[in-house]
This record gives C-alpha cells, sequence and structure tokens, in this order.
C-alpha cells in the first residue's frame, strides 16, 4: 500500500523530494512538508501536515479530524484508493506550500 501510494504522490508531484525521518518515516516535501506515511500493521497512514487547510471534497480525510493543523487518511490492507482525490490533496498542499514560501 505504501508503494502505492508514493507512485500517486510522485505522480501529483514530479518535484516532490522524499525523505526518511524519525527512524524510516517517509516524509513527502514541498516548499515544506506535505505528508508523512506511516505504516502500521493493518494500515497505512498519511498525515498531511497543513490537512486542516485544503479541501477535501472527496471526504478522504478519516483520521486526526479533531486537530486545527494535520489531517490524516488511514488504509485499509487492500482498500481502494481514489486515486484522482489523492493527486488532487497532494496538488493543493503543494499550493498551499507554494503560496506560503512566495510570501
Amino acid at each position: 500500500m505504501l508503494a502505492r501510494l508514493r507512485a500517486l504522490i510522485h505522480q501529483a508531484d514530479p518535484d516532490v523530494i522524499e525523505t526518511w525521518k524519525w527512524r524510516g518515516v517517509p516524509v513527502w516535501e514541498h516548499d515544506g512538508m506535505i505528508c508523512t506515511g506511516e505504516t502500521y500493521k493493518s494500515i497505512v497512514k498519511l498525515t498531511f501536515a497543513k490537512g486542516a487547510a485544503l479541501p477535501d471534497p472527496a471526504r478522504l480525510f478519516n483520521s486526526s479530524l479533531d486537530g486545527n493543523t494535520r489531517r490524516a487518511i488511514d488504509f485499509q490492507k487492500g482498500e481502494e484508493v481514489n486515486e484522482e482525490a489523492l493527486k488532487a490533496l497532494v496538488r493543493a498542499a503543494v499550493a498551499l506550500n507554494t503560496s506560503k514560501a512566495r510570501k
């Protein structure tokens, strides 16, 4: 699942920079952090650093909904991924980062 999500993130933003931090957690950045990918026994969690500020018309966010800043998506093993909605979310995160970087 993480490999599928990684590929979608790179498709959404070919200029994304992927690093590994915090004992092996992948982090995707473009003018700031976009999201992290955490693997657990039964889920892969994509946590968007500024998710609360992003439009989510497909309602992908299903975790960490109470915070003022972050939002996350928990993907179950074998779950269908709304690829276009996820790529739109990544692009929106990049646009938000880029707009703040220009100021």
